[in-house]
């Protein structure tokens, strides 16, 4: 009787006489390309042959690149000091973030610890960056091919993406001409990947002046996700968004995922470069504010990080790019002499592109069929480019031990030989 009775007190609050629960828009929204389409795949291996997975851009699979000793005495060091248990301010410990602004600051582009923010992986920095400059409406611009969380954050959030051409033939440079037609009164950030995750590229200082001449002479302000900064391989020189900036205000993100092995320790930071005050205080309040969502960074690590920061080896930086580098090395050679593939020479990261002529394997509508097969009858895995909207491609992770690596591309090339057709059989064929 109660319960009718109150149902009856006003009619404006409707009573419900069913469950309706519904999944929010934000969640429906929320696509990540590369699970859409590998979920979609029928993944099974040659149960002959020792599967290979070249598609995970994570460098502890294997076990072969553990991060350095100091590194993980750092944070053992930090749990025995009883000192990281609790909550830290959502931005960081001040001395964290005073640690990491000296770590990264240069003459160029100066940080205080005030110009840092600590977050849950360099994912979270990215989130945290794309939140605070843009509107539901409004666009970014993000490359293609393109790391796949940028347009997962975006879309979630009802931000509309568009994708500027990076060029094979040029190293992966950006097509800055194309860029540019695609800014609009309603684009509100330039989202730049340098050393980039999927090509392996690294863009050189004049290139990386004309994008910001771009940017500065549209006033649209740059997410640089510099997660691979100086992971590049001898002979290249990798060099900060904001070190050659004389007036466009960036957000870099970084972590220590990549350069430091610790994908899992889920430390990121985000850089705030503003010299000439152009994001003013209300970009980084709002950056306060959206941190404080989420309590921020693993404090463990953050107690630790002093002495990741200063005191792992000059010689661990060099045994990771070195290997890397061979591994690149091995992979383009073994893929540039088989009849089909187009491997692009990578200069830093972890990843090479693989080109796939697709008229000369007709059995294969596009790249997704291309390397599910390659898993079926090689059980070697490498994830189609379309994951990263630039179909006829595949990305390869050249983190794995060197003799996998090997193996892996000559069975690619076993598999390329078998479904090859020159376009002088295909007319034959059509003759007969």
């Amino acid at each position: 009787y109660g319960f009718y009775n109150a149902c009856s007190v006003s009619k404006s609050k409707s009573c419900r006489q069913r469950w309706n629960i519904r999944p929010s828009e934000m969640s429906i929204n929320t696509l990540n390309p590369i699970r859409a389409i590998v979920d979609g795949m029928k993944l099974t291996p040659n149960p002959g042959k020792p599967m290979i997975a070249l598609s995970i851009g994570d460098p502890t699979v294997f076990g072969n690149l553990p991060t350095d000793e100091k590194v993980t005495q750092a944070l053992k060091d930090a749990i025995d000091s009883h000192k990281y248990n609790g909550y830290a301010p959502s931005v960081g410990y001040q001395k964290s973030r005073d640690v990491v602004a000296n770590f990264y600051t240069c003459p160029e582009a100066p940080l205080e610890a005030e110009d840092v923010l600590l977050t849950s992986g360099c994912s979270q920095a990215i989130d945290l960056a794309i939140t605070v400059l843009c509107n539901p409406g409004d666009n970014i611009l993000i490359p293609c091919p393109g790391f796949s969380l940028y347009k997962t954050l975006a879309v979630s959030l009802g931000i509309q993406v568009k994708l500027y051409n990076l060029l094979p033939e040029k190293s992966w440079e950006i097509d800055l001409q194309h860029m540019e037609s695609l800014i609009d009164d309603r684009t509100t950030c330039l989202i730049i990947n340098n050393p980039s995750n999927p090509c392996g590229s690294v863009y050189s200082k004049e290139h990386l002046k004309n994008v910001l001449s771009v940017a500065s002479k549209n006033c649209i302000p740059i997410l640089a996700d510099e997660i691979y900064g100086d992971m590049v391989f001898p002979g290249c020189k990798y060099q900060s968004m904001a070190s050659l900036s004389s007036d466009v205000p960036i957000l870099a993100c970084g972590g220590l995922a990549k350069r430091w092995l610790v994908p899992g320790w889920r430390m990121g930071w985000i850089l705030i470069h503003d010299r000439n005050q152009i994001f003013g205080k209300e970009i980084r309040q709002g950056l306060v504010k959206l941190s404080q969502r989420i309590l921020g960074a693993c404090t463990i690590v953050q107690g630790a990080i002093e002495s990741i920061l200063n005191d792992t080896p000059q010689e661990f930086y060099y045994r990771t790019i070195s290997f890397l580098k061979s591994n690149s090395e091995i992979c383009f050679s073994e893929l540039s002499t088989v009849p089909g593939l187009t491997p692009v020479l990578p200069a830093g990261a972890m990843y090479l592109m693989v080109g796939i002529e697709m008229e000369h394997f007709p059995e294969f509508q596009n790249d997704v069929q291309f390397t599910e097969r390659l898993v079926t009858e090689q059980s070697v895995f490498c994830l189609p480019a379309m994951a990263f909207e630039y179909p006829n491609y595949f990305r390869i992770v050249v983190t794995v031990p060197e003799e996998m690596m090997v193996e892996a591309c000559a069975r690619i090339r076993e598999f390329c030989q078998r479904h090859y057709r020159s376009c002088s059989q295909d007319s034959n064929e059509l003759d007969q």
